[in-house]
């Protein structure tokens, strides 16, 4: 029977479609013994997703067309967060990993001045699962037509840190064409709060794929889910990964002595605090809190940081 290698392009329930070298899309389950296998080799079901977003899997056809996967190769990297509150938890009941997508170049973290609001706290929590996972993020500050000025505000943050910064407008066609050169032959995936734009701002990179949009509820005012089902799309030399637009995000396996090593402009401060345990929160002499009132770290990131710890030892993540 036929075998291929291919990459999967999108999960619907419990089927998969690959899309092999011919650009062909093929349906295909996953067999028990594959599950099976994955679950010996963690020992336990520590992740929710078996089978990700962008995936290489080999996958064997038979004379009906019906399609199984053999294996699913090594992935070099991938974005994760933790499972959202209903939909698992483990043995003991803590809450799952779920894959977003693997084999990812960037995460490209979409946000807004207005309509809804800039939030820093978001990004900083999208920024933190970048680094954890090592991949680059773009940061994509969306309607930047609204209020330029405060564009530059955190534009300034963020590029000192040494983050890439764009600011776009859908509507007015802001620095999209930059932003595709940065995109060119990389695989992307698109995330963000809803109500970003992120679907419009895809919709203007990309028109050919014509993804529903519908940014602000007009009931609660506030962002309405336009993507439904992750999916990876190929348009001639760009690959980008459309997801779901969420409301809260929570990294998963993070701890409070490694969280300070997810905010890059600590680096340089790190190991001269008095104390070697120094949470980088109320301990005398922190080289990072005095940065901070020197003006070197932004107090906003700074606060950002301090809101991750909180939740941490309160056990809000894993």
């Amino acid at each position: 029977m036929p075998v291929h290698r291919g990459i999967i392009e999108r999960i619907e329930s419990k089927d998969y479609y690959v899309r092999i070298d011919t650009n062909e899309s093929i349906r295909a389950i996953l067999p028990g013994k594959i599950k099976n296998k994955f679950h010996l080799k963690k020992n336990k079901q520590s992740q929710l997703d078996i089978v990700a977003l962008g995936d290489f899997v080999l996958i064997e056809t038979d004379e009906e067309n019906l399609a199984s996967i053999l294996e699913i190769e090594e992935r070099r990297n991938f974005i994760s967060r933790k499972a959202p509150k209903i939909k698992a938890r483990g043995e003991k009941g803590e809450r799952l990993e779920q894959i977003i997508a693997a084999n990812v170049d960037f995460l490209v973290i979409v946000t807004s001045l207005s309509e809804p609001r800039f939030n820093n706290r978001f990004l900083d929590r999208m920024l933190v699962i970048a680094e954890s996972n090592k991949i680059e993020p773009l940061i994509v500050i969306n309607k930047i037509d609204l209020d330029d000025n405060e564009f530059q505000f955190w534009e300034n943050i963020y590029k000192k840190i040494g983050y890439f910064v764009i600011g776009t407008s859908a509507i007015k066609r802001l620095n999209l064409e930059k932003l595709r050169e940065k995109l060119f032959r990389k695989r992307a995936i698109f995330w963000g709060q809803s109500g970003v734009g992120k679907s419009s701002l895809v919709n203007a990179l990309f028109p050919q794929l014509n993804l529903k949009t519908k940014e602000i509820s007009d009931f609660s005012n506030k962002g309405t889910h336009t993507t439904v089902t992750s999916s990876l799309f190929k348009i001639d030399e760009f690959e980008l990964i459309d997801t779901p637009g969420v409301r809260e995000i929570e990294p998963f396996g993070l701890t409070k002595e490694d969280l300070c090593h997810y905010f890059p402009e600590f680096s340089e401060y790190l190991g001269q605090c008095k104390y070697y345990s120094c949470t980088h929160n109320h301990e005398p002499n922190c080289a990072i809190r005095n940065a901070v009132e020197n003006g070197v770290i932004s107090p906003e990131r700074y606060k950002s940081y301090l809101n991750l710890l909180e939740n941490i030892e309160d056990n809000t993540f894993s």
